[in-house]
Formats: structure tokens, sequence, C-alpha cells
């Protein structure tokens, strides 16, 4: 009898054994995919001409990397529908979307440790009264986002002050409320300081009046469970990144500085001139005219992009005189971007693919605007941005009607009803406003050694840029 209940013991074992749920981490290995909220932002997640790209991007797809499953992103319209869809049953595994843990969220999720130290910082227009403590919120007009942690510590603030009001928003995202400052249509916002220091510099109103609170820092949200083999593998793999360098690299790549393309001067410019373009003048001929471009205009997309630096490389792995993406410089048949007669040639032919693809009822000087702007942001972003001036009534064939749209693709409002979602769309009408002063000057200054060769050359250029250019520059 004992040894019959012995047997029946351990085939109960047995049995719970075989039955035991797996864990979280067991299920995501056997789904093979790693599900991650995040919000579309340039400090989040967001598609450059790179493809996928953003801080918490980054972070997470190396997560995914580490647990041997492809990574699945989603993004949330909001903060609150972030939160939700954690809560959901088979929603998604983990939240990396820049969040800030607070009291009030940690009742419905679970953050890992913190990965990237912040503050939040109260920010006001440059040429109004800054405030210097809480007290002086009073009366403000406050604007910040719907379900943060910066409503939740102005709501804690409310109880020493009674008559602070602000209001909250799920349609606008940190860039928004940075622009509504800016432009002056708020008072006040309260915004987390990685976040202005990756968008600051686009907005020249905006100062920092005081610090808010203690420090804290950013984590990852996962939903509540009594199974912690998630946050267990989520906190060995952020601790494992903070000592290898993996977060210090990232961190240098999305905040350690902020690319603003502009116009650096003529002075600087004609150094330039006289010292660099000498060395690759050639090769733009060369390239252009295998490719039935001025080869000027492809010069200013040179120097618009490197300064004419053979060597140059960006935070997103961009290299090379023309700036290639490695998925560019393959797909063009250039082996070695950092070779300037490789990449310019690259430039050239990407650049006359775009120009030869737009639609057929697109005319100069026009085509040749959007080419340009398709060579920094994309061919989809362009698109999402003509959909938009079509949808205002604009035309979307015409540069001066969607050049007014593409700053709209940094605003939640707008990007969110985009198929491609957020992009620095402001920057790209700065590229090409840059371009086109490059090459104006480029077809002043170059016409005398041109005399020779311009009747030859002519069918191949590309319009002059504007009223100033000399009588008989060169047009298709």
């Amino acid at each position: 009898m004992r040894h019959a209940c012995r047997l029946l013991a351990t085939g109960l074992l047995l049995l719970l054994a075989a039955c035991k749920e797996p864990t979280t981490i067991e299920r995501i290995q056997e789904d093979g995919a790693l599900r991650v909220v995040t919000r579309n932002s340039p400090t989040t997640y967001f598609q450059d001409r790179t493809g996928e790209a953003g801080f918490e991007y980054e972070l997470a797809r190396r997560l995914a990397d580490r647990l041997g499953v492809r990574l699945q992103m989603e993004t949330a319209d909001h903060l609150d529908d972030l939160y939700q869809r954690l809560q959901q049953p088979n929603g998604p595994a983990l939240a990396a979307a820049g969040l800030t843990p607070s009291d009030q969220r940690r009742q419905q999720v679970q953050f890992s440790d913190s990965y990237l130290p912040t503050n939040t910082q109260v920010v006001y227009r440059n040429g109004r009264p800054r405030p210097t403590q809480p007290s002086e919120l009073v009366g403000k007009h406050i604007l910040v986002l719907k379900g943060s942690s910066h409503a939740e510590a102005l709501r804690q603030l409310q109880a020493e002050l009674p008559e602070l009001r602000w209001e909250e928003s799920d349609s606008v995202e940190v860039v928004d409320l940075l622009r509504l400052l800016d432009e002056g249509q708020i008072d006040i916002t309260l915004v987390d300081s990685n976040e202005l220091a990756m968008n600051q510099v686009y907005f020249a109103n905006v100062r920092v009046a005081f610090d808010f609170g203690e420090p804290q820092g950013l984590a990852w949200a996962m939903p509540l469970s009594d199974d912690s083999s998630l946050r267990d593998e989520v906190n060995a793999f952020l601790k494992q990144a903070a000592e290898d360098g993996t977060l210090e690299r990232l961190r240098q790549r999305y905040y350690g500085h902020v690319d603003l393309l502009s116009y650096v001067g003529a002075y600087t410019f004609a150094q330039h001139l006289q010292q660099r373009l000498s060395r690759y003048e050639q090769h733009f001929k060369r390239s252009a005219q295998s490719h039935q471009l001025d080869w000027r205009l492809l010069a200013a997309i040179g120097y618009q992009e490197s300064m004419w630096v053979p060597d140059a490389t960006s935070k997103t792995g961009v290299r090379g005189l023309m700036m290639l993406t490695q998925d560019t410089a393959q797909a063009m048949g250039i082996a070695n971007r950092l070779d300037p007669r490789q990449s310019i040639e690259g430039g050239a032919k990407y650049f006359a693919t775009l120009h030869a693809n737009l639609t057929e009822d697109m005319t100069e000087p026009d085509r040749t605007w959007f080419a340009l702007a398709a060579y920094n942001i994309g061919i989809a972003h362009l698109s999402d941005a003509r959909k938009l001036a079509k949808a205002e009534g604009l035309d979307p064939n015409k540069w001066l009607d969607v050049k007014q749209m593409l700053p709209r693709l940094a605003q939640k409002q707008w990007y969110s009803k985009t198929r491609y979602g957020y992009a620095r769309g402001g920057e790209t009408v700065h590229f090409v406003q840059n371009v086109r002063r490059y090459y104006d000057i480029l077809n002043w200054v170059t016409q005398p050694q041109l005399e020779g060769t311009r009747l030859a050359e002519r069918s191949l250029h590309l319009p002059a840029v504007d009223k100033t250019a000399p009588a008989d520059a060169p047009r298709l």
C-alpha cells in the first residue's frame, strides 16, 4: 500500500510538472518574437532614411537579440493607451517608451531598474518672466502630456497650491509642447531633461526655468505578474548594457549632440571651395554626366551632407562624402562608401533614381526639389507629406505647397494620420533650402571656368535656384 501511495505521489508530481505554466520568457521564446509597445517620437522610435531608429528601439532590439527572437514594435496613440495595452490579455510583453515610474503607474504595471538618468524640468518662453519656484506656476497657462508623470506631479503639487491649474492632452507629443511654448501659445510645460536636450535646439525661445522634484530615471514597464522571469531578464540585460558601454554609446548617439541643418556662412563655404572642391570636382563632373545631372547640384548635395569630407560619419551610421546608408550603397553597387569617387557615384545614381521615380506629372523645377527632399528624408515620408498637402487642398506636385506640410511630420496630430509616422520634416525643408543656396553660389563662381563647355553640357543641367542666377544659367 505504501509503495502504491509513493507511486501515486510521484505520478502526481510528474503530472503537475508537465502541466506547469511556461514563464513569460519561455512564452516569448516559443513565439519567437518580443512584442514591445512604444511612442512614435524622436527620443523613442521613428523611421528615417536608414530605417527604424530611436534610443528605445535600439535598446529593445538588443534585448530581442539576447533572447534569440525577433523584435516586434507597435506604437501607442498616447500614454494611457500604452499602459492599457500592457494590461490586456495577450498584450505586448513590455513598454519601452521613455517612461518615468510614478506611484500611480506602479499600481498598474511593474517597472524595470532605471537605465537613463533624467529629471523633470519646468520650461518657459524666453522674454517672459522666469518662474523660479513651484508657487510661481499659479496663474500660468500650463499644458502637459495626459497620463504622464508630469501630470501626476502637478496633482501632488496642487495639494499644496489649490489654485494651481493646468491642462492635459493626449493629442500632442513633447515636440508639440515645445513648439506651442516657442510660439507663445502656452506659458509653461514640464518635460524630461533628456527630451528637452534632444529638441531644444529647434526652438530658439524655449528656456529652462527650474528643475522640478528629485532626479529620476527612465525605466521599462511590464504587466503586473507573479512571474518575475521577464523583469529579472530585463534588469540583467540593462545592467550588462551599462557595464559594457552599450547604454553610453546609445546615449551619445541620440543625446550627445543634435545635427541641425544650417547654412554655415558664405565665408566658410568660400574657404572650402578653394581648399576642397578641386579634389573632387572631376568626380562630380564624371558622375553627373553619366547620370544626366548638373555636377554643381551634385556638389551642393555633397557639401550639405559632409562639407566635402570623404570619411564623414553620422551618429546613425550614414557615411562618406555623400553620406550614403549601407543599404543605399549596396543598392547602388558601391563597395566602399569612404572612397570619394565611389561615394559621389553612388550619390549621383541614387539621386537620379529618386528623380526618375517621382510621378510623371511632376514637372521641373519642383521635380528636382522633391528629389532632394527624398534624398534626405526618404521617399516614404515624402509621400506622407504629399498626401497631407492634398488633404489640405494644396498641390502635392508643388514644392512650395508640400514644404509647408513637411514640418507637420514631427507633430503628433499630423504624423499619427500618416502611414510612416514621425519624421523630422523641418530638417528636410532646411536641407533643400541649403542645397539650393550652395547650388546657386556654385552656379555663379563656376561660370567663368565653364565658358568652353557650357553649350555641350547645357542639356544636362537642372534648374537654377532663383532670380539672382545668371540669365544664361542652364535649365532643363
